[in-house]
């Protein structure tokens, strides 16, 4: 798959990352505490859930751990076995996940996928800042970027902070891949925006992560 290469291609040394099609009746993929700890019963985002519980389950095995159930925490975090971070996330059509050993020394991972189109103007002027920095991007995709890179922020920094950020609590610097949250919390950012807009957001260090 075109994305798989292009994620393969970002992934920092440590994180493994995986992504899968959303198909009909993914779902089906939940393993059964999963499905008891999602509330929602809309049938697109038990689907969605599924599939990106399927990517990270494989993601798991790789690293020896079989038939893991990835549960929902009522703050919307999916909750990993001791020693692992991750992060998993959708979009309509694509679901992608992130998982590492803390011994790789990452602490936490947020990761965002979108699809590679503008993103409309009214739900840019809520996400941009005077403090984001984006013109190493091609402008129509650099808004897209933002709001997914402000996305995988929260999810790497929430676990760390427990801190409710807004977008604007977030200045994100593409040029230079990091970002920065007002609880002066560091980021590093990867990124790709062909086939999709995917990032990925790390810390250093040790620690739970991931939120999605």
């Amino acid at each position: 798959m075109i994305l798989l290469e292009a994620m393969n291609g970002i992934a920092p040394s440590g994180i493994r990352v995986g992504c899968r099609s959303i198909r009909e009746e993914d779902e089906a993929f939940l393993l059964p505490r999963e499905a008891r700890s999602i509330p929602s019963r809309h049938p697109a985002r038990r689907r969605a859930s599924g599939a990106a519980r399927r990517v990270a389950h494989g993601l798991l095995a790789e690293l020896g751990l079989h038939d893991i159930a990835i549960l929902r925490s009522s703050a919307g975090a999916p909750l990993w076995p001791d020693g692992i971070t991750g992060s998993l996330a959708h979009d309509e059509d694509m679901a992608v996940a992130a998982v590492a050993p803390l011994s790789a020394r990452i602490g936490s991972i947020g990761i965002d996928v979108e699809p590679a189109i503008k993103l409309p103007d009214d739900i840019l002027a809520l996400v941009a800042t005077p403090d984001d920095v984006t013109d190493a991007v091609e402008p129509s995709l650099a808004g897209r970027l933002l709001f997914s890179a402000k996305e995988a922020v929260y999810k790497a920094a929430y676990p760390l902070d427990h801190y409710m950020l807004d977008y604007e609590d977030i200045a994100v610097d593409l040029n230079a891949g990091r970002a920065m949250t007002k609880t002066g919390r560091s980021v590093r950012l990867a990124y790709c925006i062909s086939p999709r807009v995917v990032v990925i957001a790390f810390v250093g260090g040790s620690g739970p992560g991931g939120f999605a």
